[in-house]
């Protein structure tokens, strides 16, 4: 099996602005597994708030070449448990390799990846459209730019009930509201009142990731559903937000990819949470790979390739919330 290793910088249509930080481009790496023939495709984008740079991935990967590369033929299940002692503490990187080698193998089973796990895809759940934080009016344009069902709002500003009544003006979209971690337990309790009324459907990690007496007693008094994001990273974390969450956002980048991002998503709902998995700012590459995961889900937010000024990959199209695979086997891309 061969290993190629590509560094992109994604150009974004806008200034993409969270509580933490604004960005204008967004570095990411694609990995390449090459076997028989088939190609697989993976991603893993830089994240300044888990310390992940693109050179960093590429250098934890070289690190471990032979390793992947004398891989042949073993379960992504097999080949991710036997990767992960390497790269743990890069959690990115095992994920893009861990996507491309779950292409790879379905690919090579002649399949799509969701066929080749039993999922039936006659009732999968729509995407999200984000809109980062930004001037209100900046905010109203960006909506209306592109109608959407459900548009993800991102808050945690001192003007955050305003914003929500300013754009509830302008559409009957669903709102969810992510306030990455912005928020105190008063704030979130009182907010979700006021939000409620204003059409919101949930609330996104309202506060801080290790405040779980704070996550409790939200938990217990919050009119609308939480949904954890920041305090779930890795599979032992699912657990945790049971009794403190109404659900779980698995992000696949901080887990490692779809392998044990599945099984995530298989514990959340023996566990009774709702479950949903959510995206960077990524290219097609990695929405696709989501994609695969859409009949486990409640919801999704797999919008990162619609935030592109331009995308490097043909894969997954989305139109008005709704997913359309590819016909290519595996996570149906190709790179452009």
């Amino acid at each position: 099996m061969k290993l190629i290793l590509r560094e992109y910088n994604l150009k974004l249509k806008h200034t993409f602005t969270i509580s933490r930080e604004s960005i204008d481009v967004q570095p990411s790496l694609i990995v390449e597994l090459q076997s028989d023939g088939f190609s697989g495709f993976g991603e893993a984008t830089s994240n300044p708030y888990y310390h992940i740079t693109v050179p960093m991935m590429i250098s934890d990967l070289e690190k471990i070449r032979s390793i992947i590369e004398n891989t042949e033929n073993e379960t992504p299940e097999a080949f991710w448990s036997k990767i992960h002692p390497y790269l743990k503490e890069d959690m990115f990187a095992l994920c893009a390799l861990d996507l491309a080698y779950n292409d790879l193998y379905a690919r090579k089973k002649g399949k799509k990846l969701y066929e080749l796990w039993n999922y039936k895809t006659d009732h999968n759940p729509l995407t999200d459209y984000t809109i980062g934080i930004d001037t209100i009016e900046k905010m109203v344009f960006k909506m209306q730019e592109l109608p959407w069902p459900i548009y993800k709002i991102k808050l945690g500003t001192k003007e955050d009930i305003a914003i929500v009544k300013e754009l509830r003006k302008h559409t009957n979209a669903i709102f969810r509201i992510d306030a990455n971690c912005g928020w105190t337990v008063e704030e979130t309790i009182n907010n979700a009142v006021e939000l409620k009324k204003l059409g919101v459907e949930f609330l996104e990690q309202p506060m801080k990731a290790d405040n779980w007496e704070g996550h409790k007693e939200v938990f217990k008094h919050s009119v609308l559903p939480v949904i954890a994001d920041e305090s779930c990273i890795i599979e032992e974390d699912v657990a945790k937000c049971f009794n403190h969450f109404h659900g779980v956002n698995v992000k696949l980048v901080k887990c490692g990819g779809l392998t044990p991002g599945k099984r995530m998503i298989e514990e959340a709902k023996k566990l009774g949470l709702r479950t949903m998995v959510g995206c960077m700012t990524e290219s097609t590459v990695g929405i696709s790979a989501i994609a695969h995961l859409l009949p486990q889900l409640d919801y999704v937010d797999m919008d990162g390739a619609l935030l592109l000024a331009e995308d490097i990959a043909t894969g997954v199209t989305i139109e008005d919330g709704i997913i359309n695979y590819s016909n290519l086997n595996g996570t149906g891309v190709t790179l452009l």
